[in-house]
């Protein structure tokens, strides 16, 4: 009887092992199918980085509008009456309470409070204030969340762009889109994951250079790839004169084998980032020229971009291409457009600036709307601080210029889960100080990750014995801003 007992369980455990197991098989096949990584042989940090975010995200991916050299908050989006009727007033010393100053100012004896010269209105449910320079974003408030409490510790344009880029002042850490590209991998295979388009406004301008979208220490593959408006937007992209596509194939498949042998020699995880490159470089010969052809938007597209939309290298057109770029599955797109460094003339160049950067980026957020893709695709708009709000050097009546002030300035976002139609953080009535809401660089990027699906603290690459991270030891995410 024991005996036959024994059996029988043997029996069953046998039958509910392979019930169960065929379950399994079949859920390991399709997780398979689903997430590619899923039985690599990776470390959890490398699974992490194959593209499985730590929690749901609100966005797939980042339209960055980075508006390189700074814009003045108070003649975009925070309104400062008291400041027109305080005009040549001095600064009082208990606003400044001793701030650091930049050398432009740092000698002068006075300093002269100046209101804007543009006037402001308030539009959308929110009731944001905006600038008569933006009368295309004024329509739009209300998909837009404008947080006028940034502030950062910065002063002057390199070690306050790159802290923006890659949460520290000094170069060679990865920029915020390798490490999105990093964490979540790329959506198209076809492209890169982090795409960089430049353009050139009509004002003082301050240069961007390639540290800005390096990978740093991660693997080069997350490295950003910088689009040009000539002729090749891709430097080397296209077969050499001469050589066809098929013998094109035979050489990269040489290559190949030569790196694969290299790999299984030396073990260098950079020998692998190489043949993935020139594989996404074949790929891309047929991805990227299709992206780049606008020919085929249709008239009310063009329209509303502005007909700079069919200029190579405008604002507009980055714009444009942004949008293709992110509807193809790029992860993270960023634009620098340079010219918003107004030290002096800032009536005129501001003027000139607002007209390259404001219908396109209204144009952008309504593209993506129209599209249904504005509700997983998260739109930034904003400089790398703030300007003071006295005078720098000379003023008259219609013309003065400002200094860099990183205590307090604004910028905006929409989409990916951020809450519409709403104003974060206040100024003093002067527009000096933050009184509520701050909002660090650092809680921006840790805020930027959570939309993303990534957790700032656990996104981490060791390097050198120590964790790094994009917020470094800080940053808090702004809850209040998403939905």
């Amino acid at each position: 009887m024991q005996k036959e007992l024994l059996e029988y369980g043997l029996k069953f455990n046998r039958r509910k092992f392979l019930s169960r197991m065929s379950i399994g098989l079949g859920s390991a096949a399709l997780g398979s199918l689903l997430i590619p990584d899923l039985f690599s042989n990776k470390s959890p940090e490398e699974a992490i980085a194959a593209g499985l975010p730590h929690f749901a995200p609100k966005a797939k991916r980042v339209i960055y509008l980075f508006q390189n050299g700074a814009p003045s908050q108070l003649e975009t989006f925070d309104h400062k009456p008291l400041l027109r009727k305080m005009m040549g007033q001095d600064l009082p010393a208990s606003i400044r309470n001793g701030q650091r100053l930049t050398g432009m100012t740092a000698n002068q004896t006075n300093f002269p409070l100046v209101g804007s010269y543009f006037d402001f209105k308030q539009y959308g449910q929110s009731g944001a204030w905006v600038s008569e320079l933006f009368p295309h974003m004024a329509q739009i408030t209300d998909d837009l969340c404008f947080i006028r409490s940034m502030h950062t510790e910065a002063i002057n344009h390199d070690p306050a762009l790159t802290f923006f880029q890659s949460g520290a002042q000094q170069g060679n850490r990865p920029s915020m889109g390798s490490w999105v590209s990093y964490g979540l991998g790329t959506e198209n295979s076809n492209l890169p994951a982090f795409c960089v388009l430049l353009s050139r406004g009509k004002g003082n301008g301050q240069g961007v250079y390639s540290k800005l979208w390096t990978n740093g220490f991660l693997d080069s593959v997350h490295q950003g790839v910088q689009f040009s408006s000539g002729e090749n937007p891709i430097l080397y992209l296209q077969d050499p004169a001469g050589l066809d596509r098929t013998s094109r194939r035979k050489m990269l498949d040489q290559i190949a084998a030569l790196n694969e042998l290299e790999l299984e020699r030396f073990g260098d995880p950079e020998t692998a980032a190489k043949i993935s490159q020139y594989e996404m470089a074949y790929r891309m010969q047929t991805a990227v020229p299709e992206i780049m052809d606008t020919s085929q938007e249709p008239e009310d597209i063009i329209r509303l971009y502005g007909p700079d939309c069919l200029v190579p290298g405008t604002f507009a057109a980055n714009c444009l291409l942004a949008r293709k770029l992110s509807e193809n599955g790029v992860r993270f797109v960023q634009l620098y457009h340079q010219g918003w460094d107004q030290h002096g003339n800032l009536p005129n160049e501001m003027r000139g600036q607002a007209m390259d950067v404001d219908k396109p980026s209204a144009a952008l957020i309504t593209d993506l709307k129209q599209r249904g893709l504005l509700d997983e695709t998260l739109v930034i708009w904003g400089g790398e601080f703030g300007r003071t709000n006295y005078c720098q050097g000379k003023m008259t009546a219609d013309n003065y210029g400002r200094d860099h002030h990183p205590r307090c300035f604004t910028i905006w976002m929409a989409g990916g889960g951020v809450r519409p139609g709403m104003v974060y953080g206040e100024t003093d009535e002067l527009g000096y100080n933050i009184v509520n809401n701050p909002v660090h660089v650092h809680d921006f990027q840790a805020t930027v990750l959570h939309l993303m699906g990534l957790d700032h603290e656990r996104l981490t690459y060791k390097f050198q014995g120590r964790r790094y991270r994009l917020t470094d030891l800080y940053g808090n995410v702004v809850k209040d801003i998403i939905t």
